[in-house]
């Protein structure tokens, strides 16, 4: 009798530690003033992690809009006196970004998904368009890649104060610890890749088929390159303009040496920084997708800058040429509105570069 006691007492012993002690030893250790201080000593990183996951987050929100003709909606009912199934009649969506169909063009968009995307969701192959979609990859390319290096931050940054914290805090919720440092939720998921579909239902409702085309960064990647072999360029732009591609995105983070052109800050000063390609010009003025109009900003600067192009004082050609670094150059080109001055300005600081080193050499 007295062993069955002692188990029953153990039993709810360890029930009441488990239930009731612990729980209330974790939460009294959060509130304390050690917890207090340590998230004190790293609320700035916790703040810069909240920042650029949001940041990553209205990058998720870039999309090209492409929808669907717009049928108009209404509601089907099955008003028969027999008693028929009608299953597939259930599955039939209406929204913009399902295309109803027959049999035939399911398997056709199956076979060749960027022909009748742009057939039947109503997407023109004009230079207008394919910025659209290039917008639209830049910024997906930049909140995956975002995803990673803010988790890898986070981790870091709770790694730094682990020591600090007692074990049996430790062997709690890793969920609710990132909670308690003021971390916000990282979202991992890929919904945000829009997804179109060619969909087939029977008029007697017995037998559907569909087809899902999903844009993510492989194939809007792909579908960039099927757009720009059917834009017909301005002859202007004909010979300068690049696809907003991931090899370009490389070739620009190289050649601006990893490093924002506006605050100077690179990989080598902070590695989980994340860095974007940003358009000098923007589109929405003028500007086009050509490599001296593309140019490397970390995610802070980029936000900031947004399309203030108007904003943005006049520089005479001096101020350019004299009181401007050349790594800087570009970022001052903002000011001018259109790639036809951004040229001249090139051109015209780089002949006065060599001028000055021509009257050096012969003094």
């Amino acid at each position: 009798m007295f062993f069955i006691y002692t188990i029953i007492f153990a039993v709810v012993t360890f029930l009441f530690i488990k239930n009731v002690a612990y729980p209330y030893a974790i939460d009294r250790y959060f509130k304390s003033e050690e917890f207090l201080a340590i998230k004190e000593s790293i609320s700035q990183h916790v703040q810069d992690c909240n920042d650029l996951n949001q940041h990553i987050q209205n990058l998720k929100l870039s999309y090209a809009d492409i929808e669907s003709f717009d049928y108009g909606k209404g509601q089907l009912s099955d008003t028969s006196r027999y008693n028929m199934k009608r299953k597939n009649w259930s599955e039939s969506t209406n929204n913009r970004w399902t295309h109803p169909c027959s049999l035939s063009i399911v398997k056709n968009a199956n076979d060749q998904p960027f022909k009748y995307l742009c057939k039947y969701f109503n997407i023109k192959p004009t230079e207008e368009t394919l910025e659209k979609f290039e917008n639209a990859l830049n910024d997906f390319s930049a909140a995956e890649q975002g995803k990673g290096l803010l988790v890898q931050e986070r981790d870091d940054t709770i790694a730094s104060v682990m020591e600090s914290i007692p074990p049996f805090v430790l062997r709690s919720s890793e969920d609710r610890i990132k909670q308690e440092l003021g971390f916000m939720l990282v979202s991992l998921s890929q919904l945000y890749f829009p997804v179109y579909t060619f969909q087939y239902v029977s008029a007697g409702g017995n037998s559907s088929s569909r087809f899902d085309f999903r844009l993510d960064l492989e194939q809007l990647e792909r579908f960039i390159g099927y757009l720009a072999e059917l834009v017909k360029f301005e002859n202007s732009v004909a010979g300068q303009r690049a696809l907003m591609t991931a090899k370009l995105r490389e070739r620009i983070k190289v050649r601006d040496n990893f490093t924002c052109q506006i605050c100077s800050l690179s990989t080598s000063d902070e590695k989980n920084l994340l860095l974007e390609i940003d358009h000098i010009v923007p589109l929405s003025k003028g500007g086009k997708s050509t490599e001296y109009n593309l140019q490397v900003l970390c995610w802070r600067c980029n936000r900031s800058k947004g399309a203030k192009i108007d904003q943005t004082p006049s520089l005479t050609h001096d101020q350019v040429v004299n009181k401007i670094p050349n790594q800087k150059l570009q970022h001052v080109l903002l000011c001018h509105q259109n790639c036809h001055k951004v040229r001249l300005f090139l051109l015209l600081s780089h002949l006065n570069r060599n001028l000055s080193r021509l009257y050096k050499s012969r003094h």
